[in-house]
């Protein structure tokens, strides 16, 4: 009796470790397609960038909606503007447009429409195309139906366990600024809430001029956390959990 009752405690250990040691590390969101048919991955993208987009703690992903911007200066010709303690917002909700893989040429394609807002404090100095700018105070912009297509340039690894990644060499990226871009920034011009009003008003009836002068480090910021965010979910979940397609000689 006794030796039946080392047996099945024997037999539950080795029952719970594998168990354990074949579980998915992806979450239950991750629906793998078995082709790399457009329609399929862009079905997959978006039932798993709600969830994604949330961060996924135990494999060391961040989250990506929020996401923090600390303290990111902005050095432009005649102004020097930083943001501080910003939080950026809407990701979860952008909508899939298109994705392409392309696994023998090492080529990954996304492209996403958001609604993106960005709230937090600033400090601005210098000459903002017609108008003296010296600032401090809240700001928050909102960017409507803005387009982003990213390039990937992918590669594979193996991890120590032998088993195969994802994994992102390189990217570049294009970004339509939208609709529309509509700014809230207060205190503008310190002491001077008219004038302040009246640059304000200016940078809103002018947002894609404006946007185009000093957006760009904010968009590569945000495109830069988001591709950070990526390799560390690749660099955790094996190939095999994410794509039924056998993986291309390496």
């Amino acid at each position: 009796m006794c030796n039946k009752h080392v047996f099945v405690s024997f037999f539950t250990v080795v029952a719970a470790f594998v168990s354990s040691s074949t579980a998915l590390l992806a979450p239950d969101y991750i629906h793998p397609c078995n082709s790399t048919e457009s329609e399929c991955l862009v079905k997959a993208t978006q039932d798993a960038i709600p969830e994604f987009s949330k961060g996924i703690p135990y494999l060391g992903v961040p989250s990506l909606d929020p996401f923090i911007i600390d303290n990111l200066p902005i050095q432009l010709p005649g102004v020097k503007v930083t943001f501080l303690d910003g939080k950026v917002t809407g990701l979860r909700k952008c909508q899939v447009l298109n994705v392409e893989a392309y696994l023998e040429k090492n080529v990954f394609i996304l492209e996403v429409r958001c609604n993106i807002t960005i709230k937090g404090k600033y400090t601005a100095v210098g000459r903002l195309l017609l108008f003296p700018i010296n600032g401090e105070g809240d700001s928050k912009i909102k960017i409507v139906n803005s387009v982003i297509k990213m390039n990937i340039k992918t590669k594979y690894f193996k991890d120590a366990d032998g088993r195969d990644h994802f994994g992102i060499k390189s990217y570049r990226y294009t970004f339509d600024y939208g609709e529309r871009i509509h700014y809230t920034i207060s205190n503008l011009f310190k002491g001077n809430a008219e004038l302040s009003n009246t640059v304000l008003r200016f940078l809103n009836e002018n947002w894609r001029v404006v946007t185009e002068e000093f957006g760009q480090p904010v968009v590569d910021y945000a495109m830069n956390v988001t591709i950070e965010t990526a390799k560390k979910f690749f660099d955790a979940v094996p190939y095999d959990e994410l794509l039924y397609v056998p993986i291309p000689k390496y």
